[in-house]
């Protein structure tokens, strides 16, 4: 017993006393802290930032240009699984796009015309024409990648030197490589406008020279000489379409107020004709009587010869001129046949020759015209019409259908006929058929479970992550940080001066002491006590009544559960 108290003496020195309680109050300061960086670190771990993603498939040298940039501004970046992309948080991705934007990149990888800026003074005339021809290579790219189904573009001109001779002339040719995006194709007059804008960009470039592939190898540029040699024009087969879908959209919206909608449809076949027709036609009027015609110009002509034959032999008597008329200038009337005069008819000689001649032309009617028949006229139009049944209710409301008879199908044929421009004379024709519709068999997809659904997990991730962190937060407030935050502040000193004080008020008190002070409240609940002796006993064994008496008040106070326990076992120990 003096050995024991010795060495309770000992301990209970005053240096070795501060001495422990400042360790003790460090390790506690240093266990609080290392609680409190461990909660800090598991919220911020679980409040970590979304990223997403701000730019990829992008080349290296802009890439190490954005990261740097990134560095810059102090904005967190990851890079994605296989480095294809770079991560920002996402409330900061829009700002950091245009930041960068203002920073001029991503440039793409494509060089255009501002590699001429950065010429040396006294390069030769080679590498002038190589610079220039990367830089129209870049430009030609850029405006391609501009189309929104295009992802990367490659453009490899060979563009030959010029020649003085006109045989030794060579073309240049141009080809196209188009890195197209994920289920995005090029439709043949997409492909027909970049093969025009590299012909037109280069100077004799013909668009028989370009060629354009895509990233798998296929020639796409190939598809508008395949139409133009089988005889096909894919704007010609466009309008044919256009044609007839118009004119069975005109015909439904005809019939739907009518049969109600979803009740009718119409299909139009349409012949086109696109042959270009040139007629020229000259035509003349029958001739007319000559008075009614017009003259166009008369023409006479008369002559008068004389000739005397006197029988002689040729010589110089016949050759004489003949002698001059001796027909008197009035002649002597002679008696007609009713024995009035009449003027009588001049005397002719007997060898007196006359000649008249006559030509008159007149003016002929006719008429040339000069026709041309425009391409894409109709030749003829074929157009089916289904109607289904006109639903009735009746008074009890029961819906029936019923045909339409056969002025109401009339009816619709006429406004069908009047809709698509009806020509009898060109081979039109139309049917009208009522029948009813069968209905559509409606597939119904099953609805994904709960925890399948992508937006169910999104929120039950959200939700774990919350949960976890708080239930964490608990425990290491619960175990950790209060019993260490007690110690510090005292309250488990007060605790254990309770436990002795209990202590001295039970008999054989060094075992429920003991139990008290190592198995706190719930060995308290569990034991059932006695007390025995009086006052003065207490007094001797407490060092003093009011001191033990305000320590029994004092435990009442903390733990009024072990208080009913022990008064429980006094009455326990009377009876």
């Amino acid at each position: 017993m003096a050995a024991d108290a010795a060495a309770l003496e000992s301990n209970n020195l005053p240096g070795a006393s501060a001495f422990g309680q400042l360790g003790q109050k460090l390790l506690l300061v240093a266990g609080i802290a290392a609680v409190v960086a461990v909660m800090v670190v598991f919220w911020l771990w679980s409040q970590k930032p979304d990223y997403r993603v701000l730019f990829s498939n992008f080349a290296d040298k802009d890439g190490g240009a954005i990261v740097s940039e990134l560095e810059k501004l102090n904005i967190p970046y990851q890079f994605a699984e296989g480095g294809g992309a770079i991560l920002v948080p996402a409330d900061q991705v829009h700002q950091v796009r245009l930041k960068l934007a203002a920073q001029g990149l991503p440039k793409g990888g494509n060089i255009g015309f501002e590699l001429l800026e950065n010429q040396k003074f006294g390069v030769s005339q080679f590498v002038e024409q190589v610079n220039f021809q990367r830089g129209l290579e870049g430009e030609l790219e850029r405006s391609i990648q501009s189309i929104s189904a295009v992802q990367a573009a490659r453009i490899h001109l060979a563009i030959p030197k010029p020649s003085v001779f006109v045989r030794e002339q060579q073309y240049p040719t141009a080809s196209v490589l188009l890195n197209l995006h994920n289920g995005r194709r090029l439709d043949a007059q997409q492909v027909a406008a970049v093969v025009h804008l590299v012909a037109s960009s280069v100077p004799n470039l013909s668009a028989d020279h370009v060629t354009v592939v895509d990233q798998n190898g296929n020639l796409i540029s190939d598809n508008t000489n395949r139409f133009k040699q089988n005889g096909l024009d894919p704007e010609q087969m466009a309008y044919v379409e256009n044609m007839q879908s118009s004119i069975a959209r005109r015909v439904e919206s005809i019939i739907t107020p009518i049969v109600g909608a979803k009740n009718v449809h119409a299909e139009a076949s349409a012949e086109i004709d696109f042959s270009v027709t040139e007629q020229a036609a000259e035509s003349y009027k029958p001739n007319t009587k000559p008075d009614a015609m017009a003259v166009r110009s008369a023409q006479t002509h008369e002559s008068q010869n004389s000739n005397q034959d006197n029988g002689a032999v040729p010589g110089a008597l016949s050759n004489q001129p003949p002698p001059e008329s001796t027909a008197p200038i009035n002649a002597p009337q002679a008696a007609g046949a009713n024995g009035e005069g009449a003027p009588a008819a001049p005397a002719t000689p007997a060898n007196l020759s006359t000649q008249k001649d006559s030509t008159t032309n007149y003016e002929i009617d006719k008429t040339v015209s000069y026709m041309q028949q425009p391409k894409g006229g109709v030749k003829r139009l074929h157009v089916a019409v289904v109607v289904n049944h006109i639903p009735v209710v009746d008074s009890t409301g029961k819906t029936t259908y019923r045909a339409l008879n056969a002025a109401e199908k009339q009816q619709v044929s006429d406004l069908a006929m009047q809709a698509m421009g009806f020509n009898r004379e060109r081979g039109d024709t139309i049917s009208v058929v009522n029948t009813p519709f069968v209905a559509e068999a409606q597939e119904k997809l099953a609805e994904p479970p709960l925890w399948k659904d992508p937006l169910a997990i999104e929120y039950g991730k959200d939700a774990l992550r919350f949960i976890a962190g708080i239930v964490v937060l608990m425990l290491i407030y619960k175990k950790l940080l209060k019993p260490m935050a007690g110690r510090l502040t005292g309250t488990d000193k007060k605790q254990a001066e309770l436990a002795a004080a209990q202590a001295q008020l039970l008999p054989g008190s060094a075992e429920a002491g003991g139990m008290v002070s190592a198995g706190g409240e719930a060995g308290a609940d569990d034991a059932l006590v006695t007390l025995s002796g009086d006052a003065p006993a207490l007094a001797n064994a407490g060092g003093g009544l009011n001191q033990t008496l305000s320590a029994a008040k004092q435990l009442a106070i903390e733990n009024p559960r072990m208080v009913a326990n022990v008064v429980s076992g006094w009455t326990s120990t009377e009876k």
